[in-house]
């Protein structure tokens, strides 16, 4: 006897070859509820990843005991006084001076000019803040904290200067050898 060779037969128009599966349906709920799980999982996973955790993603500052919620000081140099022209670290008045080639204004003060001076009561005032100021800048590191311009007519770079969180100007305007910027400058005479 011969033996046949058993041929599935071609299923007929508009049907399937193999019999479908019935599906599962999910329902709109379900799958949001899984959706915004798996986000929330990945969140707490990336901040716990993150130095200082959901701390530091949240803005909160991270306080040691003893230390202060301000960055380091990094910026330090031994500063002389130059009056006139370019210097690399140097004090020109009361409230300019030169960082590593780059002349800077302390943004948030006016001192009396010292170059020249209209008057000797501007004279003297002018150089107890060129003195204070030189001897601020050598006392130890400080910050260049940025403004909301970056020079200003002369081309000098316009920043507030600080230690520890507390500005140069600041104490300038309290010892009264200077006074807040105001968007102008004043006589002193």
């Amino acid at each position: 006897m011969a033996h046949r060779l058993y041929v599935r037969k071609p299923p007929r128009p508009g049907r399937r070859a193999y019999p479908k599966r019935p599906r599962r349906r999910r329902s709109f709920g379900l799958s949001l509820a899984m959706v915004v799980a798996g986000g929330f999982v990945g969140t707490l996973g990336a901040l716990n990843m993150t130095p200082g955790g959901r701390e530091a993603a949240a803005g909160i500052p991270l306080l040691r005991e003893g230390t202060a919620a301000a960055a380091p000081d990094t910026l330090s140099a031994r500063f002389g006084l130059c009056h006139s022209g370019g210097g690399r670290n140097c004090v020109v008045d009361g409230d300019t001076f030169w960082f590593e080639g780059q002349k800077y204004r302390v943004a948030d003060i006016d001192t009396p000019e010292t170059h020249p001076a209209r008057c000797a009561e501007e004279a003297e005032l002018g150089e107890a803040a060129t003195g204070r100021l030189l001897r601020w800048l050598n006392a130890g590191a400080f910050t260049l904290e940025s403004v909301d311009r970056d020079t200003d007519r002369y081309d000098r770079k316009l920043r507030i200067v600080t230690r520890g969180g507390d500005s140069v100007g600041d104490m300038l305007v309290d010892e009264g050898l200077a006074r807040r910027w105001e968007g102008r400058r004043r006589p002193w005479c």
